[in-house]
């Protein structure tokens, strides 16, 4: 039973480009890095790509490659909110009345908000990246508290998919195979999930007392970039 494929025919074309960098080793790097941001900015399923990152390249640099790919993308999601399609979010925004809560507490403390936002989203990610183009944060705020906030989970998705050992795996859920692999997944994945759970209790309970409890309802896990 698949977890991804079955989701969206775009996620197994996905599956067939991971394959196909896959051939390239490190080489193909930057072509990768080049396509999750247009993933991000596209509203590409970003967990897939993560993990992707880590099962072709590990850990280490798979997260050197998520890391600023998913900031450049969610800053160029922005910047086209602010500039170009502002009236496109809006009407996006309008199924998501908690926005001008948000709107609010931002314009107070854009930097707080944004990290909180980040760590524990009450609207989709990759809508997130848009909606914030519309409100007063300056960009130097948006950019750090987003690449601060997006960090765990992007490092516990690439370690999810690390410990994959092929593209099949990843668009089906497998987790590997063998007593010691199964060993150390689920060690290191209770441990990046204690700080994911962690990071997102404290960020929902600041976002009650900023936006209060009705607003501050979750939509998805932490910091997907993915």
């Amino acid at each position: 039973m698949t977890i991804f494929a079955s989701m969206f025919p775009l996620t197994r074309w996905i599956g067939n480009f991971i394959q196909w960098v896959q051939a390239f080793g490190t080489a193909g790097v930057a072509i990768y890095a080049l396509f999750y941001v247009a993933g991000v900015v596209l509203f590409f399923p970003g967990i897939i790509l993560t993990a992707g990152a880590g099962l072709l390249y590990g850990v280490v640099l798979g997260t050197l490659i998520v890391s600023p790919a998913s900031v450049l993308g969610a800053t160029l999601a922005f910047l086209v909110a602010r500039y170009v399609a502002r009236d496109w979010v809006g009407r996006k925004l309008e199924k998501h009345p908690n926005f001008k809560a948000i709107d609010r507490a931002v314009e107070k403390n854009g930097f707080k908000m944004i990290l909180l936002l980040r760590l524990q989203p009450v609207v989709p990610f990759n809508l997130l990246n848009y909606a914030l183009g519309l409100t007063r944060v300056r960009l130097r705020d948006y950019v750090l508290a987003s690449w601060i906030g997006m960090f765990p989970a992007t490092v516990l998705y690439v370690y999810l998919g690390s410990v994959l050992h092929s593209v099949s795996d990843l668009l089906q859920g497998h987790l590997g195979s063998g007593k010691w692999g199964a060993i150390l997944f689920w060690a290191g994945l209770a441990a990046a999930v204690v700080l994911v759970i962690y990071a997102g209790r404290i960020a929902r309970k600041a976002l009650r007392e900023e936006l209060g409890p009705s607003q501050a309802s979750t939509t998805e896990a932490p910091g997907s970039t993915t």
